[in-house]
């Protein structure tokens, strides 16, 4: 009998994301090569890189990224629905992964996004690659939407942190889940996303304030309050936020339409813009996609 076409859902998570690249690594070196991948926000960014043959250039890349570098991509912008531009980051992602038309991959794939008039959830399976990358990886409050086909489109997690139902429409035999969110609500309660009590990350949300106390100043309006000691920041709000949305509907989803396998790396501990600890969530990842490996290669019809 011929092989099951094995889908896999890259979820969204954020800097957790780089763990995707760890879990495929797993998967190619076991012998199991998806023959569909879909993605939401940075599941989408690095299924690209997989589906496009750029997956090396991509590990390459994030595993060299410092903070230093991550401040410079963050093209801080109060304006256009989001405090970052994001640009100059897909400037750098376009450098490593070539922009094609998605229906011309050898892998099927799939962007999922979420159209901000509507709020309904929408697929990108042609046209840009990069455009869909971008929609999909657009956080609500810190990156702007993206405008494709005439709709303002968002970060996919909105709606389908996990799609599993895109590989199901897809064609998949079995569906292989990654899901980054499994246990994070509220492990960043009193810390800072993305490493705020680092010296070097103070300066992209020093750029922020400046910009906004500026724009307050036009108005004749007071520039931003210190707030109280102990109060949660506007990231970390921010952060915190998307971290119990996403889990709530990552349940629900996964429950109505529940994956074959589910591979959940714990990575509490990163936070939302700390992309510069690719080598931690790439290890964690893999090790995650090892220890279901048995479970994995009898889905995908594998000796063990």
């Amino acid at each position: 009998m011929d092989k099951p076409r094995i889908g896999l859902a890259l979820g969204s998570g954020s800097a957790r994301g780089w763990a995707h690249i760890g879990i495929l690594r797993a998967l190619i070196d076991a012998g199991i090569e998806p023959a569909i991948v879909t993605g939401s926000s940075i599941g989408a960014l690095v299924g690209a890189a997989y589906a496009s043959n750029n997956l090396d250039a991509l590990e390459e890349w994030v595993r060299g990224m410092t903070w230093w570098d991550v401040v410079r991509y963050m093209d801080v912008r109060v304006a256009g629905g989001g405090f970052i531009q994001g640009d100059r980051l897909m400037k750098v992602f376009r450098g490593r992964v070539k922009d094609v038309p998605i229906e011309s991959l050898p892998v099927s794939f799939t962007a999922v996004t979420t159209d901000l008039a509507t709020g309904q959830e929408r697929w990108l399976q042609s046209g840009s690659l990069i455009e869909a990358v971008r929609a999909s990886i657009a956080l609500p409050g810190l990156f702007t939407p993206m405008r494709v086909d005439g709709q303002w489109l968002m970060d996919g997690g909105l709606v389908n942190p996990v799609p599993v139902s895109a590989c199901r429409a897809l064609g998949a035999d079995a569906v292989i889940a990654v899901n980054l969110n499994g246990d994070i609500v509220g492990k960043h309660l009193g810390k800072q996303p993305g490493g705020l009590t680092r010296a070097e990350e103070q300066d992209l949300f020093a750029q922020f304030k400046v910009r906004l106390n500026d724009g307050l100043a036009m108005f004749g309006l007071k520039p931003e309050a210190e707030p109280e000691p102990g109060a949660p920041g506007l990231f970390e709000v921010i952060a915190g936020s998307l971290n119990i949305m996403q889990d709530r509907i990552t349940r629900s989803r996964m429950a109505g339409d529940p994956p074959e396998a589910v591979v959940a790396p714990p990575l509490s501990g990163i936070g939302l813009l700390e992309f510069d600890r690719a080598d931690e969530a790439i290890a964690e990842g893999r090790r995650c996609a090892e220890e279901a490996m048995p479970r994995l290669c009898k889905l995908a019809g594998l000796e063990d």
